[in-house]
């Protein structure tokens, strides 16, 4: 999953962005309005994180021009003001959840788990494939019913493609979505944690899941014994 923080507190950003990527999420930052509202433009995100206090636009300015747009990514918003007006006028704004500083990481997670599951509608709350089961808000993957033991990145790459299940998935969108803007490596690193994600989720006597399409990308099945 694909978070974009946008906060200009630099330790909070830190936090944030560690946190996150420790829980197995993609993390794109920015440190100002002008910046994230660009950000949220250029690439898709499954949420945005943003601060109400920003240099130049400020969050509430932000909120609006996505939302304008036709850009309806979740947003959850930060503020140092616990007012009743200061809430009021982040939902209306747009946004869809709302958190006041200071808070507790785990109740962010909370937060974050509740809007994958009530704002993504469109989306199956947890995604199956060829008895594989995947739950993105708890990020846990078991298969046959037993836990498989994952890395965040290799969660991030089986969800893509669990996603668009049916449709052949190219290396460069699982970089695009799977890695951070700040990656410059190229797409070998998606062939190494697609032979790694094979290896833990392959049946030992069954047909492989994730199928190369040569010269195009990777296909999931999911019609596999």
């Amino acid at each position: 999953m694909r978070v974009l923080v946008v906060e200009d507190e630099p330790d909070i950003a830190e936090a944030l962005t560690w946190g996150l990527r420790a829980e197995g999420y993609v993390v794109d930052v920015a440190d100002n309005g002008e910046e994230g509202l660009w950000k949220a433009r250029e690439s898709p995100h499954d949420v945005i994180i943003l601060d109400v206090m920003l240099p130049g636009i400020d969050g509430y300015q932000v909120c609006r021009k996505l939302r304008e747009q036709g850009l309806w990514t979740p947003i959850l918003m930060l503020t140092a003001m616990d007012e009743d007006l200061d809430h009021a006028e982040g939902l209306d704004s747009g946004a869809d959840d709302y958190l006041a500083k200071p808070f507790s990481y785990p109740v962010l997670l909370a937060h974050l788990r509740s809007l994958t599951r009530r704002t993504l509608g469109a989306r199956p709350a947890v995604l199956t494939a060829a008895g594989l089961t995947l739950d993105p808000a708890s990020r846990t993957v078991t298969r046959d019913g037993v836990a498989l033991d994952l890395t965040g990145r290799e969660v991030a790459v089986l969800e893509h493609l669990m996603r668009h299940k049916g449709r052949v998935v190219s290396k460069t969108e699982l970089l695009d979505h799977c890695w951070d803007v700040a990656y410059d490596g190229g797409p070998a690193v998606v062939e190494v944690h697609v032979h790694r994600l094979r290896r833990k989720i392959d049946s030992p006597t069954g047909e492989p899941v994730i199928v190369t399409v040569r010269g195009e990308g990777y296909l999931i099945r999911d019609n596999v014994a």
